[in-house]
């Protein structure tokens, strides 16, 4: 299960992030993925808390996108939605495309909470 590992390094760019805005906390994490990243949505969610564990993102919410199959046509210039397995132009059918999104593991967004910071007076 590379899921795992997966995990584990999204969790180095979590804890940078949250190292780097003095968060006591991380609450949520969103992640872009597509269909021919070679990850499973699902495990990934399984792994979360085994990899977020005694981490500032423990018990933090694991949110995923999922971001289109998409081909630019070589022969008609068009840009569409296409299938893992038929990577064509869904305007005139051509196999002369080029992958423009869908490969996609993207660490998009980290949500933290940060310690209150209060002035005695």
């Amino acid at each position: 299960m590379h899921e795992l590992a997966v995990c584990q390094a999204l969790m180095d760019q979590v804890a940078a992030v949250a190292v780097r805005e003095a968060a006591q906390r991380v609450t949520a994490v969103t992640l872009q993925i597509g269909d021919l990243s070679g990850v499973e949505p699902q495990l990934l969610q399984d792994a979360w808390p085994i990899a977020s564990a005694g981490s500032l993102a423990a018990g933090a919410a694991l949110r995923i996108e999922t971001v289109p199959l998409r081909v630019r046509c070589l022969a008609c210039g068009g840009e569409t939605d296409a299938s893992p397995n038929r990577l064509v132009c869904g305007d005139c059918g051509s196999f002369r495309t080029t992958l423009i999104s869908g490969e996609e593991l993207m660490l998009k967004n980290v949500e933290l909470e940060r310690a209150a910071t209060g002035d005695a007076a």
